[in-house]
């Protein structure tokens, strides 16, 4: 459904279509409300390890605010509070954190949570688990070290062997990794899972082929999915019947962000990626063209209207294209 809304002033497009939904998913929002709270609770200098989200906006708004981000606990000073972020920690990192005293919260996504304790259970069951993700991912090497891999233990310099196949987990990207693994993993009990911010549409290549290699094997529900990885690539799908090009706001280390870029190219549209939207220049061929505007879960609002700002005059038409509602909550953690 579309809905106009009536447009006020300024210089540049003749119509644009937002996607809807865009933007901040129930989990991003909660990690940051962690923070936000941990700073107001607990004051500065506060800890983070990794990047919270994967948006610079976020993270630099944080390091004003006195949040210092690590990638190693070895940079969190003993006595320190620390935030584990939100694409999730192996038990390795925060086994490591509880055995010097540190004071932690872990931020992770209840959706990769739930994929973590699924991936446990299988290897407590005797199965073996083969892991459909990004390699170098911090959702990914958190993952696999719930299956008791090569373990990330909080220092960068490891991360390369944490993602070695490991006696109970394999980590898959392509087709041609499926097939190596035909040879390896022969008479096992095999259970899939997938790194959540992938959709339906990312793994099922990988997927199939998986059914066709394997005989006594288990694949995720589909709830393993992020609810928002999948609505924000159907919506920019519906944008790609009406738009003539498409920008995506976001960042270039967020995963989800990119899988939108590259589905509007598989559809065939001309798309551009806009981290900064105060930066951005749209080419003069596209100002009489319908622009069609996503953006990543981990992006904020502001960045959206403040490109919406710069591309919009006074006769732009502004349109949201409403593919789904979105009523997500979850529940902060006690601290």
């Amino acid at each position: 459904m579309i809905e106009t809304n009536q447009q006020l002033s300024s210089n540049q497009v003749s119509e644009i279509i937002l996607a809807e939904p865009r933007g901040f998913c129930a989990g991003v929002n909660r990690a940051i409300e962690i923070v936000d709270l941990a700073l107001e609770r607990y004051g500065a200098p506060l800890y983070v390890r990794h990047e919270i989200v994967h948006n610079h906006h976020v993270v630099n708004d944080f390091k004003s605010r006195g949040v210092i981000f690590v990638e190693g606990l070895e940079e969190v000073p003993d006595g320190a509070l620390v935030i584990f972020s939100a694409h999730g920690t192996s038990p390795a990192v925060i086994q490591s954190a509880s055995s010097r005293g540190l004071k932690f919260i872990d931020a992770v996504c209840p959706l990769v949570t739930k994929v973590h304790l699924e991936i446990a259970r299988a290897i407590k069951d005797g199965k073996k688990v083969i892991y459909i993700g990004h390699r170098g991912h911090q959702e990914v090497l958190g993952a696999m070290g719930y299956a008791g891999a090569n373990l990330d233990r909080g220092n960068k310099n490891q991360q390369a062997q944490a993602l070695k196949p490991g006696q109970d987990i394999y980590l898959v990207e392509s087709i041609e990794d499926v097939e190596k693994l035909s040879s390896i993993l022969t008479g096992d009990n095999l259970v899939v899972a997938t790194q959540t911010t992938l959709s339906l549409d990312d793994t099922s290549a990988i997927i199939e082929k998986l059914r066709s290699t394997f005989t006594s094997i288990e694949f995720p529900k589909s709830d393993d999915i992020c609810y928002a990885t999948q609505n924000r690539q159907d919506a920019v799908k519906e944008l790609a019947r009406y738009a003539d090009y498409i920008l995506i706001i976001g960042s270039e280390n967020s995963s989800n962000t990119l899988r939108l870029l590259e589905l509007a190219d598989k559809l065939g549209k001309p798309a551009e990626l806009v981290p900064d939207p105060e930066n951005f220049s749209l080419k003069p061929e596209f100002y009489s063209k319908v622009i069609g505007i996503s953006s990543g879960a981990s992006a904020p609002e502001f960045l959206v209207k403040t490109l919406v700002a710069k591309l919009k005059g006074s006769n732009t038409t502004i349109t949201n294209l409403k593919y789904k509602e979105e009523n997500i909550e979850f529940p902060l953690p006690k601290f």
